[in-house]
């Protein structure tokens, strides 16, 4: 679920919105939030977000990870601008680079440690006439296929990528990953409550040649009676104000 208003606050840092066509939502949140290195982080860690919007995930990422850089790309210059001004106003800002640029298209000097994106998704659905809505939300421009080869071409050999798709939509990207040599490392199901079907689902991957076992966990949004379980609290207790 998304916010309407024009800013969000969170504990540490404001995310403003009214340049971007996606705003603040539950699903980057839980991404930022959820979003794993491999066991062993690296001294320096570089974090790569595809597709930052309004810089919610990179901002997240430098708050967990204080000794990472990370660099966000986000091919509207609106929402990257916007991006640069809220990553800027954080406290992490120093640690933060915003690209504006075609995913495709990015180069990097070194490979990331963690890749992160909540890609567009409305893949069967009728286009707005919003284009720049159609461009955040749509796979005409980043499909799961093309995601998953920037994952590959950019990540480390040890390194870990984590996406957020609908629930129905994780297989493919299963698939799309394991043709380029990842391989699901940790898929976590998430529902909005228990009477309905999973929502969203995080998966996490790594190299083909360092995977073990698959883990999988499920995370709740609802108690029966509409509030947030202890689960989903303690999740994103280091970034939503308190209730």
């Amino acid at each position: 679920m998304a916010s309407s208003n024009t800013f969000f606050r969170f504990k540490q840092f404001v995310v403003h919105q009214e340049r971007t066509a996606m705003k603040v939502g539950t699903d980057g949140v839980l991404l930022g939030a959820i979003a794993q290195m491999a066991d062993e982080e690296p001294t320096s860690p570089r974090i790569l977000d595809i597709g930052t919007g309004t810089g919610l995930v990179a901002i997240m990422l430098a708050q967990r990870f204080p000794l990472a850089t990370v660099t966000a790309v986000e091919i509207d210059p609106d929402a990257a601008g916007q991006a640069v001004e809220n990553c800027q106003a954080s406290p992490f800002g120093s640690r933060i680079g915003v690209v504006c640029a075609d995913a495709n298209e990015f180069e990097a000097a070194e490979p990331f440690d963690l890749i992160v994106s909540n890609p567009p998704y409305f893949t069967d659905q009728l286009q707005c006439p919003d284009g720049q809505r159609n461009m955040a939300r749509h796979t005409v421009g980043l499909s799961h296929t093309a995601l998953m080869s920037i994952g590959a071409r950019l990540l480390s050999p040890t390194g870990r990528m984590a996406v957020i798709v609908p629930a129905e939509a994780a297989s493919h990207l299963e698939a799309e990953a394991e043709k380029v040599g990842l391989a699901l490392a940790i898929k976590t199901t998430i529902f909005s409550n228990k009477r309905k079907p999973a929502r969203r689902a995080i998966c996490q991957f790594c190299r083909a040649e360092n995977k073990s076992a698959t883990a999988e966990n499920e995370l709740t949004l609802l108690n029966a009676d509409g509030s947030l379980t202890h689960e989903y609290q303690s999740v994103t207790s280091d970034f939503y104000l308190d209730k």
